[in-house]
């Protein structure tokens, strides 16, 4: 039998890759979410509807960090 957490145990993605991306939402602490083939990314400084690149910079569990990347 499978438990309630059914979620892969590695990310999608890895620190240090970079992505372009669309800001989707903003969380409680007023970053933008984007996700990457479903896993969800927050990105400082950003705002809903975005096209950017960004750098991972930090991968957890269920989440992960990113940074812009200047143009």
């Amino acid at each position: 039998m499978f438990g309630a957490d059914e979620t892969p145990k590695t990310a999608p993605i890895k620190e240090g890759e970079e992505y372009e991306v669309k800001i989707e939402d903003v969380g409680k602490e007023g970053d933008g979410i984007t996700r990457i083939e479903g896993f969800v990314v927050f990105v400082p400084e950003t705002k809903v509807g975005e096209e950017i690149k960004v750098r991972i910079t930090s991968v957890r569990r269920r989440f992960a960090f990113a940074e812009k990347v200047p143009e």
